[in-house]
């Protein structure tokens, strides 16, 4: 496996299967052209061509950095390598400063500048400010936990980032390169340097921390460098998907010291976040969203904000090589199977679960014939949700679940619900909210 290939495996784990099976999986690395400075990767038309620079590049940038601490830029071509008048979209040079401080591989736009704060990451991105404001000093270590593409990262790299800026030496790594480095070092029996280099640094951080379970010599070793660290007064942040309470196959002693300092968890952003983070990542990228737009892609596309992002660079990416105005009809057919990917892993069964939990009634009484108002009320909402997060079920098949005669029961509590939503804003929020539980537990539990 060349190194073109380890950087797309590598990529894969970070990313959506979709995503790396339309996109990142039909490039082909030119490992003639490619050299430390600059890298080559062939894709087969300008849209994956134009979707790999405008989202990935940086990364893509960013791990072979990993691989062989030289940054480079990366071009990708349309075509066969060989042809010598292929197009490219190469990524504008940036000219790299070399820094004193070492093993900064930190992506330079995740700040706390382009962080957007709500009520469910207000707690952590707070914890992270002063961090980076008093190392050592405050909350260490900080323990940052949460759901897949709520900010974890992006708050662990904007604490890097803010030291890279003061010259000071920072670690970011994930726990597998950590792992990874241990074995390699073990073998070539060169610990030594291993110790070196993630103990001389004024901060650690680590990213997705959970996967030390089980690992017993990493656990080990990881033991003695968080105390190294830790007894110099450098800052450690970890981040995970759970709390270290929750990860199996963690030692004790390791756990209690995950929870000396401070531990902070991010939560799924509400509606009006997800719009700000949205308008944000279309202001930096310099994409105009009408607010139809904005809103239909905050209301279906869930939680993860990388899958959004995702959303919004696939929107773009298609308006340019088509050259058509965005609106909602274009964007919807834009992310259509991003879309129906998320309504076919939904049930009816996972509806009625969350709606009888959200809304206090049980969910027998939800599938009985009962017309109290609040079973009534439930029943129409699980109705309307099963319509339009599902895409396998259709009104008979409804109508059929929850005991009704026949279709035109389900179109009625439809009807009903629509006019509640044009008369109550509260009840479009609390359908929104709904929504949003329904897909990230569905997600969850994949």
């Amino acid at each position: 496996m060349n190194i073109g290939q380890k950087v797309l495996f590598e990529l894969k784990k970070e990313i959506t299967q979709t995503e790396y099976d339309r996109y990142i999986k039909k490039l082909v690395f030119d490992a003639k052209r490619s050299r430390s400075n600059i890298v080559y990767f062939n894709a087969p038309n300008m849209l994956v061509a134009k979707w790999v620079k405008t989202k990935y590049s940086d990364k893509i940038a960013h791990l072979f950095e990993l691989q062989n601490e030289v940054k480079p830029e990366v071009e990708i071509t349309v075509g066969t390598p060989k042809s010598k008048n292929t197009p490219s979209m190469a990524t504008p040079k940036v000219h790299q400063e070399k820094s004193h401080a070492k093993s900064t591989y930190l992506n330079p736009s995740l700040t706390f500048e382009s962080f957007i704060v709500g009520e469910s990451n207000q707690f952590a991105y707070t914890t992270s400010k002063a961090v980076a404001e008093k190392p050592g000093r405050l909350y260490n270590p900080l323990f940052i936990y949460g759901g897949v593409g709520l900010g974890k990262t992006h708050l662990l790299q904007a604490i890097g980032n803010y030291h890279v800026a003061m010259g000071n030496t920072v670690i970011y790594t994930t726990l597998e390169q950590f792992m990874n480095s241990f074995t390699s070092h073990l073998r070539s029996q060169t610990m030594d340097r291993f110790r070196d280099k993630y103990r001389d640094c004024d901060l650690l951080l680590i990213d997705d921390i959970q996967f030390l379970s089980r690992k017993e010599q990493t656990q080990e070793e990881f033991f003695h460098t968080f105390n190294e660290l830790h007894n110099a007064n450098k800052q450690i942040v970890m981040t995970a998907d759970r709390p270290p309470n929750k990860i199996a196959g963690l030692v004790d002693r390791l756990r209690t010291r995950f929870e000396w300092g401070m531990m902070a968890d991010i939560q799924p952003p509400g509606l009006e976040t997800k719009i700000a983070i949205i308008q944000k990542k279309c202001e930096l990228d310099g994409i105009r969203l009408s607010n139809e737009v904005v809103n239909f892609i905050a209301t279906n596309m869930g939680d993860n904000i990388r899958e959004i992002e995702s959303a919004i660079i696939r929107i773009n990416a298609m308006a340019a090589m088509l050259n058509q105005e965005i609106t909602l009809d274009f964007a919807q057919n834009a992310i259509k199977d991003q879309l129906k990917e998320k309504k076919e892993s939904i049930t009816i069964d996972d509806i009625v679960k969350i709606v009888s939990k959200e809304l206090n009634i049980k969910p027998s009484d939800i599938k009985s014939k009962k017309r109290t108002k609040n079973v009534v009320n439930a029943r129409r909402t699980a109705i309307y949700l099963a319509r339009n997060l599902t895409s396998t079920n259709s009104m008979p098949q409804i109508a059929l679940y929850f005991g009704m005669k026949d279709h035109s029961a389900v179109s009625h509590a439809m009807k009903k619900i629509d006019e509640i939503i044009e008369n109550d804003e509260n009840f479009k929020v609390l359908l929104e909210e709904l929504s949003n539980k329904i897909r990230t537990d569905t997600k969850q539990n994949d």
